[in-house]
């Protein structure tokens, strides 16, 4: 009768925690998921929990065969004996005292980065401990029963912790999902948990193989070398795996740099239409680009183009003047406030192409200032775009309408590329940023102080980043030292660390009544008056917007808004739904690849909806209170109605 070992391989163990902690991925999170989306979420989860407990046993084996020649066996116990019992004391302690220390380590949203860390290695040992100590037992089980039926080991050959750990799994989180069953629905995608299961097998598969194949390549490769040169075959095996790695690695980066030259250069070329030289003509001396302007039309890009198009006309456009596909619509400032404009909005824009040097863009800036008088203004907005130089045409267009054009705008782009592309851009746009800031102040400060403007900053996403990374260390401090009235911040990522440093762990520099985060409008209404008055600073940030929630600490630590005491999930009318799913908690390695996967659907274009990582029909509202401009709740009202058309009008026209 074959025998059949009571000890699984790293391999064994690996699939059975593995497959016990699949049925979690299915857990709802900040919106709802397609089925390619569960698959990703699924495939990833459990790949990285296998990989991380073959090698978590792979180290507890070998700590097992350390141990094994000290145990109290008697001289006639096999040597192979001794290993595997050596194997299991060790898995038995690594499952008590690696679940023992998780507890002891309890998740604070005050906890270093290294309590995170070694909290999540007591977890993956006491885990993978628990589990070859489950599969130990089930396999004993199973060797029993067939000696008893005699049935030949046919069944202690069957992988039963693996089926057990599925149907334990998955019947708890069956039953923690039902007690949430009323929740409100989280969001306008839709998962087919069928669908999700097999795109995550296909993915796993394909995983699966990719891993097998390069193991055998590693294998054969030390397998020559140690016949052909010195040293023993596991060192060659390791010079082979770090070898096929790194030609992976240089294979992946030659793809990346040639996709991202793609992108740049795509951002660059003109598209039929609107955005070619002849479309100077739809601007005038107050924008940059136009015929007048110090800044070439071919320097600013396409994002910077569509800028320029989309500024707010001072008076009615005679049909014949419009540009094609506009149609009869009329949006002027006279049309939508019910009065006369004061004067034509200046929006300057610096390319990435304008000039070479941050600091030669920064004096371009400062020249086409002076050439169109910004300085006289009463508004002067400094806005910081998204990676690819994008301006969020809604928020400048509300501070257009409500100064009835007495505004000046001033944007430099830092980036080609989209965001989660640009993130190494970040401390360039800071340097660019700090570099146009302290030039504005000294300008601002040689003016007569009835004359000097009102200078607020908006920074939409990877925008609201970089603006924020220029305060950084400085706490509210730092926004008033650079002579910047008020902000608005909308999307903020979860990497700015100034966001953390002025909401998370204020300092003696934070000044807690002059910043907030908000989900909606209706929280600015609810705040006692004193408060609201004093509001300067303001970080808009949808509590089911993924943007706002995804980083690499996900892995180590239990974010703040997913603590068990969090408020409940509440919908509110015409804004993003407040709160966090009460079903989703936090699963180190399952909620990172959940919320990444949120950030990416967070992003998807759609309706004009205040959701995830739109704020388009929030902003009037927020840029009238926070950059304290004066405007009737009816003027308002006709702005958010105008901002919503010319969105329809700019996504025909352009998109």
């Amino acid at each position: 009768m074959n025998s059949t070992p009571l000890v699984g391989s790293s391999q064994q163990i690996g699939l059975a925690v593995a497959a016990a902690m699949a049925p979690g991925t299915f857990a709802r999170s900040l919106s709802k998921r397609s089925y390619v989306d569960q698959g990703v979420i699924t495939g990833l989860s459990v790949t990285a929990t296998y990989l991380l407990t073959v090698v978590a046993q792979d180290g507890l084996a070998y700590v097992g065969t350390v141990v094994a020649p000290r145990l109290p066996l008697p001289p006639s116990a096999s040597e192979e004996s001794r290993r595997d019992l050596g194997v299991v004391v060790v898995d038995l302690a690594a499952a008590t005292i690696g679940l023992a220390a998780t507890a002891r380590l309890r998740t604070t949203d005050e906890e270093s980065t290294q309590q995170g860390w070694a909290r999540q290695a007591a977890w993956r040992f006491g885990v993978t401990g628990l589990g070859a100590s489950i599969l130990v037992g089930a396999t004993a089980g199973a060797v029993s029963l067939d000696r008893s039926l005699g049935l030949g080991s046919r069944l202690s050959r069957v992988p039963l912790a693996i089926p057990a750990g599925l149907i334990a799994a998955a019947v708890m989180e069956r039953a923690r999902q039902a007690e949430h069953a009323d929740e409100p629905d989280p969001g306008p995608m839709g998962a087919n948990p069928l669908l999700g299961t097999a795109a995550a097998a296909g993915i796993v598969t394909v995983l699966g193989a990719i891993a097998v194949g390069e193991s055998k390549a590693a294998h054969a490769f030390s397998t020559m070398a140690a016949r052909r040169l010195p040293g023993h075959e596991l060192f060659w095996q390791l010079v082979g795996h770090t070898a096929i790695l790194a030609t992976f690695a240089a294979g992946i980066r030659v793809l990346w740099s040639e996709g991202v030259r793609r992108i740049e250069a795509g951002t660059s070329t003109f598209a039929e239409g609107l955005e070619g030289p002849e479309a100077q003509q739809y601007t005038g001396p107050t924008i940059s680009g136009n015929e007048e302007s110090l800044v070439g039309w071919d320097t600013i890009g396409r994002e910077g183009r569509r800028h320029a198009l989309a500024f707010v006309r001072p008076e009615p456009v005679p049909t014949a003047e419009r540009p094609a596909g506009v149609g009869d619509m009329e949006l002027s400032i006279q049309t939508v406030m019910g009065e006369p404009a004061a004067a034509t909005p200046i929006q300057v824009y610096i390319g990435l192409d304008s000039a070479p040097t941050r600091r030669e863009r920064v004096a371009l800036a400062m020249a086409e200032l002076d050439r169109t008088h910004a300085w006289d203004r009463s508004l002067l907005m400094l806005v910081s775009p998204t990676g690819t130089g994008y301006v969020n045409y809604c928020a400048i267009a509300s501070a257009q309408y409500f100064t009835r054009g007495d505004m000046a705008s001033v944007t430099l782009q830092y980036s080609k590329r989209p965001s989660p592309l640009s993130l190494g851009k970040v401390r360039g746009a800071r340097e660019q940023n700090r570099l146009l800031w302290l030039s504005i102040l000294r300008r601002v400060r040689d003016l007569p102080p009835e004359q000097r403007p009102k200078v607020v900053l908006f920074g939409e996403s990877l925008g609201a980043w970089t603006s924020q990374d220029a305060l950084l260390g400085w706490g509210t401090l730092a926004p008033q030292a650079l002579g910047i009235d008020r902000a608005l911040w909308i999307g903020t990522p979860h990497g700015s660390e100034w966001a953390q440093e002025v909401t998370v762990t204020p300092g003696e520099d934070v000044d807690p009544e002059l910043v907030t985060v908000v989900n909606d409008f209706g929280q600015i209404e609810d705040m006692d008056p004193q408060r609201r008055s004093a509001l300067r600073y303001v970080l808009l940030s949808h509590d089911n917007d993924g943007v706002t929630k995804f980083g690499i600490s996900l892995f180590a630590h239990r974010p703040s808004w997913l603590r068990p005491d969090r408020p409940p999930l509440q919908e509110v009318a015409g804004s993003s739904p407040r709160g966090i799913p009460a079903s989703m908690r936090w699963r180190p390695i399952t909620t990172f690849f959940q919320t990444f996967v949120d950030m990416k659907n967070a992003q998807i274009p759609g309706s004009f909806q205040a959701w995830a990582h739109d704020y388009r029909p929030d902003l009037p509202l927020f840029i009238r209170e926070v950059f304290d401009l004066d405007a009737t709740d009816e003027q308002v009202a006709a702005v958010r109605q105008a901002v919503q058309e010319r969105e329809l009008v700019r996504e025909a026209v352009f998109d």
